[in-house]
């Protein structure tokens, strides 16, 4: 019965998270190597609000997991630019 109760909790607050997130594509330029990669996602890996991050060299693209509205457009341009790259186009592909 306990494992019910639990399963049933867990699966309600996943499904609670998925529908408070936001999708956010950020087109990079500057990004050539898998240590860009790894440089982006160790800087929104750190961010609280961002729930998953997705890197691709080949797409020269971030997509980014968030909380509804946190983090910002502006602070995710700032955490690109700090980490040494050019945000080209951000936007919200999905809320």
């Amino acid at each position: 019965m306990k494992k019910l109760v639990l399963t049933s909790l867990l699966f309600t607050l996943l499904l609670l998270e998925s529908t408070f997130a936001r999708t956010v594509e950020v087109q990079v330029h500057g990004m050539t190597c898998s240590f860009c990669v790894y440089s982006l996602e160790r800087k929104f890996k750190k961010m609280d609000s961002v729930l998953k991050v997705d890197v691709s060299l080949e797409l020269k693209k971030i997509r980014l997991e968030t909380q509804e509205n946190s983090p910002s457009l502006d602070e995710i341009k700032k955490a690109v630019l700090d980490t040494g790259f050019t945000p080209i186009k951000v936007e919200v592909i999905s809320k």
